[in-house]
Order: C-alpha cells, then sequence, then structure tokens
C-alpha cells in the first residue's frame, strides 16, 4: 500500500470510530452497528468489535451480538468486556432459540430474565441439591419457580425441586415474596457431576408495600447475610476476594442492559464509553 493511501485508511479509520462512539453515546445503534461495520472492512479491530456487540446487543439482536464478540475474542482472548457479554448473550439466546419444531423449547426462561438491572437482579447458589439423575437433566436457561416452604425457598423446574436457594440470598427474598413481590428466575450454571448450581433472580413486580425496599443491595445497602450487586457483573458468592476483583473491573464491562443509557446526560458514562472503545 502507498504511503498517501495508508494514511487515507488511517484517517477515514479514525473517523467511523469517532462517529461510532458517537452513535453509541445518544443511542443510535442502527448507525453504531453501520459506522462498526464500515470499521472492521478496513481491517481488524478489537474495539469496533465490541461497539458493535453492544450496539447489536442493544436492538435485540443478540445472535448478531454474540459473533461480534466472539470476533473480538479471536483476537485477544483476554478481552474482559467480550468474554464477559459473551457469557450473558449465551444464555440469551439459548433462551431465545427455539425447539426443533419451530416452537419456544418447553421450560425456557424468557431472555428478559438474563438482563441484569442494578437492585433488581442477583445469582445465587443451590443448596441441598437433587440428585444426579434429575440434574442432568438440566442446562443453561431453564426456567426456575421459587416457593417458600417451611423455612426454605426451593427451586423447582417443571415441578421437580433441584434445590434450595442459599440462606445468605433467601432470608431477604422471603419476606419480599411474603409481602407480594413477585421474581423469575433460570439456571445459569450447572457443573458437573451437579456438585454446583447457580441460578440468576430477577425481581419483575414490586408489591405497592415493598417500594423503596431493595431485593439485591449494593454494597452501601448490604444487611446481614446478604451478597452485594456488582455493576455490569453477576453476583460473586465464592469469596470476598473475587468479590473485590469483580469492584475492580466493573468499570471496563459494557451493559447488556436492553434499556437505553442516558449517556448523553451523564459526562461520566460519556467518559467510560471512550474509555472502553
Amino acid at each position: 500500500m502507498a504511503l498517501g493511501e495508508a494514511d487515507t485508511t488511517t484517517r477515514r479509520r479514525r473517523q467511523l470510530g469517532e462517529a461510532a462512539i458517537a452513535h453509541a453515546t445518544r443511542g443510535e445503534w442502527e448507525a453504531a452497528v453501520t459506522a462498526n461495520r464500515s470499521l472492521l472492512e478496513l481491517g481488524p479491530d478489537i474495539d469496533a468489535h465490541n461497539r458493535l456487540g453492544k450496539a447489536l446487543a442493544e436492538l435485540g439482536r443478540h445472535d448478531e451480538a454474540l459473533i461480534a464478540y466472539e470476533g473480538a475474542l479471536e483476537r485477544d482472548a483476554t478481552n474482559r468486556i467480550a468474554l464477559r457479554n459473551i457469557e450473558r448473550l449465551r444464555l440469551m439466546v439459548t433462551a431465545e432459540r427455539p425447539a426443533s419444531n419451530g416452537k419456544q423449547s418447553p421450560g425456557k426462561a424468557p431472555a428478559t430474565v438474563f438482563i441484569e438491572e442494578m437492585g433488581k437482579t442477583g445469582r445465587a447458589r443451590l443448596i441441598n441439591l437433587a440428585g444426579p439423575s434429575v440434574l442432568a437433566q438440566r442446562s443453561p436457561g431453564d426456567a426456575v419457580d421459587l416457593e417458600v416452604e417451611n423455612d426454605e425457598l426451593v427451586a423447582r423446574v417443571g415441578g421437580t425441586v433441584i434445590g434450595s436457594v442459599e440462606p445468605r440470598i433467601a432470608v431477604r427474598l422471603f419476606k419480599l415474596i411474603a409481602s407480594g413481590n413477585r421474581y423469575e428466575a433460570a439456571i445459569t450454571t450447572v457443573n458437573e457431576p451437579g456438585s454446583e448450581l447457580t441460578i440468576i433472580v430477577r425481581e419483575v413486580f414490586t408489591h405497592p408495600t415493598n417500594f423503596g425496599k431493595v431485593s439485591f443491595p449494593t454494597l452501601g445497602q448490604t444487611g446481614p447475610g446478604v451478597r452485594p450487586y456488582m455493576k455490569g457483573s453477576a453476583l460473586r458468592y465464592d469469596d470476598d476476594e473475587e468479590v473485590e476483583e469483580a469492584d475492580e473491573d466493573s468499570e471496563e464491562v459494557e451493559e447488556l442492559d436492553t434499556t437505553l443509557p442516558e449517556y448523553s446526560g451523564e459526562p461520566e458514562d460519556e467518559e467510560e464509553l471512550a474509555e472502553e472503545h
């Protein structure tokens, strides 16, 4: 490539990158998709792949978003933005994907369950797990029903008990469910041979008597026995060190919330977006 052509390409890449960020900042996702695709036509670009994934996810095109993030991962296997969004998107795509007969697979949770929202969404381990023969039939994306039974918050799939929510999470949800809140849940991980099972729980209805009461408190609101929700990442229950690590990394994670973020009204968010991209 001649020197003049190289300069032209470099200038074009810079213009498209700036345009892509500006479109995303204003929530113009279709335009952001076009700008990032045009940029990728000029050559590999990890940031453009991540931006494209974000824009497609905002438009609800989760299959395409997953491919875009996987493109970033092919060029950088440690890219945190791609890694974390791929995990979420795979769950959402699994929940949305129809069965071979063209109908939604029975027992699959709606994709909205996997959209994380601060204070309303969290993850929890199940304890008192069912036997291996029961858990072997379960997979990520399966819808989970939560019911209060005696002193436990029992998790069922298709009427079959698979375990109960760990007390540190259940203790808060007991009261909220009893006073009218409603929740949807789904399996996120099943470790073989049934040694660990994790679910995601999302508040879908807040009873008027519970206004102001947060289902999954942030660090500043955490009460006894309740684990915090971390921005842009799942709840961490393994140990305190992992929670701290999630907090340090949270600024690098692109949200998959399908509501349009108020980028233009929050200077900090604009700075974060430009920093990530």
